[in-house]
């Protein structure tokens, strides 16, 4: 049977129309930050579109804090944060999930002082101007670090700045410190020293982590999705682990680590080398109790610090193994 012309014209746009929604079910908008770690040469080579065969949308985000906001507005359904501002977002209920531990962070954060600024020691903090993203993994450990040094946060004039923000302080003078990542920690560093990192807080208790998280009603639609991001990443741990030196040597690597993170080719191996990229084994085990708990001990200390209102009785919901494929 044929069709005459208006029908004709109402079955092309129904078909376009099924066209554009199966497009648009398949694009992803996803926040990553300008952290270091191996992942990022997959990010720059397309290989999550190529397992996922999704339309990604990468944005940049300088904090976790603006991550948490376009996810809970919808604008982001997958993003890598640290383990502060995750758990600020769980306890105010942001709609997300912890699928894969994206770091253990060790010497890639940390509290920089300024040559010159007097400050020797921890006591010497006091009365000075140490600049932080509010919220963020670095936010917490320098709390973290005021109160092992029983140093009242009043008696420090702490500062709210976004890294971008930071770095220009830093070269103007107008702050002593900064508890950041790089590529402002790169920039703390050629005129100053490092007081302390997040790896020894962590042996001190005070343990941070970096997450890639998903929206829970992303997630539940398009699980593969998920699966097979979370594949590409440990991959590229595993790739990394193997032979950290030579891939290391490859420049074609280091290359593309600098373009999406800022950081300079020469600091990549030491802030490879200070964190930890646990591989799917490991990530079966830590997304479980380890996760849950530490984002209960988080929330009970921003909690302390007057961040967050309550504590929630259970934070396990926000953590789910399930997208890991050994």
């Amino acid at each position: 049977m044929k069709l005459n012309a208006p029908l004709r014209l109402l079955a092309a746009l129904s078909l376009a129309g099924a066209s554009f929604f199966a497009q648009a079910a398949n694009d992803v908008t996803v926040a990553y930050q300008t952290t270091v770690d191996p992942a990022k040469v997959a990010q720059a080579d397309g290989a999550y579109e190529k397992a996922t065969g999704a339309n990604i949308k990468w944005r940049k985000f300088d904090n976790g804090a603006d991550i948490i906001a376009a996810i809970a507005s919808g604008d982001v359904q997958i993003g890598y944060l640290g383990s502060s501002p995750l758990t600020a977002a769980v306890t105010r209920k942001v709609p997300v999930e912890t699928f894969l531990i994206a770091t253990q962070i060790g010497g890639a954060e940390a509290l920089v002082v300024r040559d010159g600024s007097g400050i020797n020691g921890p006591q010497d903090l006091v009365g000075k101007k140490i600049a932080v993203p509010f919220v963020s993994t670095g936010h917490y450990s320098l709390l973290a670090a005021l109160k092992h040094w029983n140093i009242e946060p009043s008696k420090v004039t702490i500062l709210n700045l976004a890294p971008p923000a930071i770095v220009a302080a830093w070269k103007r003078g107008d702050i002593d410190g900064t508890y950041v990542w790089d590529p402002a920690l790169g920039a703390a560093k050629e005129s100053g020293k490092v007081l302390i990192t997040s790896g020894e807080l962590g042996k001190l208790g005070a343990p941070t982590f970096d997450a890639w998280i998903v929206r829970k009603d992303y997630a539940a639609k398009h699980p593969e999705i998920v699966k097979e991001f979370a594949k590409v990443t440990l991959d590229a741990y595993a790739d990394y682990q193997k032979d950290p030196k030579a891939w290391l040597a490859n420049p074609s690597n280091v290359d593309k680590v600098v373009k999406l993170s800022g950081a300079k080719a020469t600091d990549i191996p030491g802030l490879l080398e200070g964190n930890v990229y646990p591989l799917a084994a490991e990530q079966v085990v830590l997304l479980g109790a380890p996760t849950t708990k530490a984002l209960t001990d988080t929330a009970a200390f921003l909690k302390e610090e007057g961040k967050v209102d309550a504590v929630l009785p259970d934070y396990a919901p926000a953590v789910n193994a399930s997208f890991i494929t050994q």
